[in-house]
């Protein structure tokens, strides 16, 4: 009669099926860690929510695991302290027995199976993580307004990582950190509203906008038709027909030139921002392709340039908001009059539209209830009333988040020059050259950077003109004002 031998004085507490299914479960967490971190090391583009799942969820169900097994071994201790025996050894396998040779070979399978299904979830889970939906709502709450706003952006079909998430050992780090830190903030509801921008970690340019755009090749004047509607009673229109001087960089290409001469590879141009946002810029200094160096500096900047951060100028510069772009209300209101989704026809609804708009509102649903109410107060007896309370809350929904206090108030734009001063941040006529008053930055005019070719309505832009008209705005000729000095994005200061 053969006996059961005991247990050896250093594992007999650890023979309990808790203590075992906490070993399996932690086992199974070890080896997802490393299977989703050989993912995430070796993957063409980095994921910075692969932090939570490798470095959060992994370890959390390794630590369960440890967990079982040490209150396994609490709960075999207890047990036999108060029953003054040990208890049978339920976990012994003897290989003489055709029974327990069945139990393991069943073992040994479900335990590849087991790993099988590990290897296969955690691999799922990574490109779950690296999908544009969980990037944008996962996180609903922050991140709705830059998803809301990436849907509808010229840059709807790229993925997330693709410009979030840097390339090297540096920035891999600063990823899974970034990951990690969001899941907190979101658990903890510590996080800013809005989101504040400039991002500082984002990747540059020259890795992602120029894998796909080339900045050596030369781009002819683009013409371009900007429709608006002035806020009077019969939404009166004036459209803009214009030619950007877009140009190049690249002398193999096309004459050196235009608005991408800012970002010739032969130039080099450096500045420096004094407040958080980059819009005061009184430092910039040139590069020539012969090595020439100009210092410009505003009037009142004699700070030490060692005190701030001096950037060299790329294409996120001017076109900062590529993929999130919040639309101002007159833009919005005036492509909706031109699609004709808005009815020109009703008095006023240009001004009605961009007024109700901005109001101030705590919440979405709040906000569309009150447009509603608004519009359809307003215009009692209208019989395309439905689709323009549709087409405002669409807007609405499109560029507002109440929430998280988004808008285009929020974001500054340095595209152009109409609602935020673009363009004129250096081109204001007051940058001169250190040592050479004389010299300085030129004032931007209509005619720097485009050609005015025909400008008001109906017959008036038939008549085109490509030696450029004086710019009209609206009913008086241009003055040297800056756009953004009265043009708000809704009504003017």
């Amino acid at each position: 009669m053969s006996t059961e031998p005991s247990p050896s004085p250093r594992n007999r507490y650890l023979r309990n099926w808790l203590s075992f299914a906490g070993g399996v479960l932690a086992v199974s967490a070890f080896f997802a860690f490393l299977f989703l971190f050989a993912i995430d090391l070796f993957a063409h583009n980095g994921n910075p929510y692969m932090g939570i799942l490798a470095y959060v969820v992994a370890p959390g169900f390794l630590f369960l695991g440890l967990g079982m097994i040490a209150a396994g071994v609490w709960w075999q201790r207890r047990h036999e302290k108060s029953a003054g025996t040990p208890l049978p050894n339920l976990l012994h396998v003897d290989l003489t027995r055709p029974a327990d040779q069945k139990k393991l070979k069943w073992f040994v399978v479900a335990s590849v199976g087991f790993l099988l299904c590990t290897a296969i979830g955690s691999y799922q889970s990574y490109h779950v993580s690296e999908s544009v939906n969980f990037c944008g709502q996962t996180c609903h709450t922050p991140m709705k307004p830059e998803f809301t706003a990436y849907q509808n952006s010229s840059h709807a079909r790229v993925e997330c990582v693709a410009c979030h998430v840097g390339h090297g050992a540096e920035a891999f780090v600063k990823a899974k950190m970034n990951g990690v830190h969001q899941l907190i903030g979101v658990i903890t509801g510590d996080y800013q509203r809005p989101i504040p921008t400039p991002i500082r970690n984002l990747r540059p340019a020259r890795e992602t906008c120029e894998e796909c755009h080339w900045p050596n090749k030369f781009t002819a004047n683009l013409d371009r038709i900007y429709q608006h509607f002035l806020a009077d009673e019969t939404n009166t229109p004036f459209a803009v027909h214009l030619s950007l001087k877009v140009g190049g960089s690249d002398p193999a290409h096309g004459p050196v030139g235009g608005i991408h001469w800012h970002i010739s590879k032969d130039n080099k141009i450096e500045y420096l921002a004094t407040d958080e946002r980059r819009q005061v810029i009184p430092w910039v200094r040139v590069t020539s392709p012969k090595g020439e160096v100009t210092e410009y500096r505003s009037p009142k900047f004699t700070n030490d340039i060692s005190q701030f951060e001096v950037r060299t100028m790329d294409c996120i510069d001017c076109h900062n908001r590529p993929s999130h772009r919040y639309r101002t209300p007159n833009d919005s209101v005036d492509l909706a009059l031109s699609t004709g989704k808005i009815d020109r026809t009703l008095p006023w609804v240009k001004s009605n539209a961009v007024a109700v708009l901005i109001q101030p509102y705590q919440t979405e649903p709040e906000a569309l209830q009150k447009i509603s109410a608004t519009l359809r107060a307003q215009y009692p007896t209208a019989k395309n009333v439905d689709a323009l309370v549709a087409e405002v809350q669409g807007i609405y929904s499109r560029n507002f988040f109440p929430e998280m206090k988004a808008d285009w108030r929020a974001y500054p734009e340095n595209i152009g020059h109409k609602e935020w001063p673009g363009c004129f941040r250096c081109h204001d006529g007051t940058h001169k050259a250190v040592g050479d008053p004389k010299k300085k930055i030129p004032a931007s005019d209509c005619s720097s950077c485009h050609t005015i070719l025909a400008q008001g309505a109906g017959e008036q832009l038939q008549k085109l003109n490509a030696k450029g008209d004086t710019f009209i705005h609206v009913d008086a000729e241009y003055e040297n004002f800056d756009c953004h000095s009265c043009h708000t994005g809704a009504f003017p200061k």
